[in-house]
């Protein structure tokens, strides 16, 4: 718990025009910063497009959940992509920005972590600081991918909106440096993406795994139709869904075929 109020001071734009390949934009409010790339990117952006509200209104997760963040508490943004790969490999994109954002707050000395397909969990009691909803849209260019982020900064813990969220301020007792977080992320998402574009493939999973807590645990997968799938995470495969082994053998699942993962208890 934080002592003082949180200052929230509104991004400094003349630090973000430095990003390098990418032209960040920050807008007051708007509903789904996602929506509105996507919007741009039907009108012919480039990738490396980047949108960030101070205040974001109706944010959409997986899954369709929706959220909202208090003015200048969060990062709330959207980036452009247009990766040059078959469509076989598109399934990685929401795990590799995942993995991108708990990398860069874990540089920044957060003890950040990975629950799959791609929740940022914080801390030893793994509470949720940011989501990822990466979507595929068809554009006259050719498809693109809208990758969004929500990262809880500064939000105090009567704005959160579920128990088991956090925010980096709760976590360190310190209000962090918004915009020098935001060209961290960028740039650690640059460097995943381009990484992945050029084929280091293998590279990104052993590194994905490497801060995924969600393999190795006994989990409960919880699938439409009240349908539910229990065993051991053993790891993620090629196409970036989860492998569970259970009673009838290993069975991989992708992110858009679950409701929800669940650790089991670890008396059971």
């Amino acid at each position: 718990m934080t002592s003082a109020a949180p200052a929230r001071p509104p991004l400094a734009l003349d630090r973000l025009a430095t990003a390098p390949g990418l032209q960040v934009q920050v807008i007051a409010a708007t509903p789904s910063t996602n929506a509105l790339v996507a919007e741009r990117a039907r009108e012919g952006a480039p990738e490396g497009l980047v949108v960030v509200a101070e205040h974001q209104t109706a944010g959409r997760g997986r899954l369709d959940r929706t959220w909202q963040t208090p003015d200048r508490a969060a990062l709330t943004f959207s980036v452009l992509l247009r990766p040059a790969v078959p469509a076989a490999r598109w399934p990685w994109l929401p795990l590799l920005t995942g993995y991108a954002v708990a990398r860069a707050l874990a540089a920044d000395g957060h003890d950040a972590r990975l629950k799959w397909p791609n929740d940022v969990l914080l801390g030893p009691d793994e509470r949720k600081v940011a989501g990822i909803l990466v979507e595929r849209i068809e554009t006259p260019q050719g498809p693109a991918a809208v990758a969004g982020v929500g990262l809880n900064v500064s939000t105090q813990p009567e704005e959160l909106p579920l128990e088991s969220a956090t925010s980096l301020m709760i976590g360190s007792g310190a209000e962090p440096d918004r915009t020098g977080l935001l060209l961290a992320i960028l740039e650690s998402v640059r460097e995943a993406y381009v990484g992945w574009v050029g084929g280091e493939a293998e590279g990104l999973r052993a590194a994905y795994l490497s801060s995924c807590v969600t393999v190795g645990r006994d989990v409960r997968v919880e699938l439409p139709g009240g349908r539910a799938l229990v065993g051991r995470a053993t790891g993620v495969d090629a196409g970036g869904r989860l492998v569970v082994r259970g009673p009838d053998g290993e069975t991989a699942v992708g992110a858009g075929d679950v409701v929800h993962v669940r650790p089991m208890p670890t008396d059971q």
